[in-house]
């Protein structure tokens, strides 16, 4: 069975504030949790350190290699939970967001994210980390 995934904006809720939805309704047989990934590479070399587009670029591609890797892909993700270090990225988030999601959601409908700000990631020199969930 394959998943059934709803992505909608319930007009009682109002317009997302960013290329995001509200509610993402699933039924499926599985699901995939994946760990937040980071711009590292397969190495584990830090991409883009201090260049915060060549991190996300990095991010995504690691997103999409995890899901590939369970013959998954974008159309599979239900949700994104986003950690920036630093407040001033959230625009520069939300204008790779607006450049590369169209590409990967095509059909515009893109998958909830929570956006937070954290004290620090794993290693200093990362400035984003993206946790998605899939479901099958």
């Amino acid at each position: 069975m394959a998943a059934e995934i709803t992505i909608t904006n319930p007009d009682t809720l109002g317009k997302p504030l960013g290329q995001y939805s509200q509610i993402t309704r699933v039924k499926a047989a599985e699901f995939l949790f994946i760990a937040g990934q980071l711009s590292a590479d397969k190495a584990g070399n830090i991409i883009g350190a201090h260049d915060f587009d060549a991190q996300c670029v990095q991010v995504f591609k690691n997103i999409e290699t995890a899901l590939a890797s369970q013959g998954a892909g974008w159309k599979n993700i239900v949700q994104f939970t986003t950690y920036l270090m630093h407040s001033q990225d959230i625009e520069k988030f939300m204008t790779f967001r607006k450049r590369e999601f169209p590409k990967m959601f095509p059909d515009g409908k893109y998958p909830p994210n929570t956006l937070l700000m954290v004290d620090r990631l794993v290693q200093e020199p990362f400035l984003v980390e993206v946790q998605p969930i899939a479901a099958l």
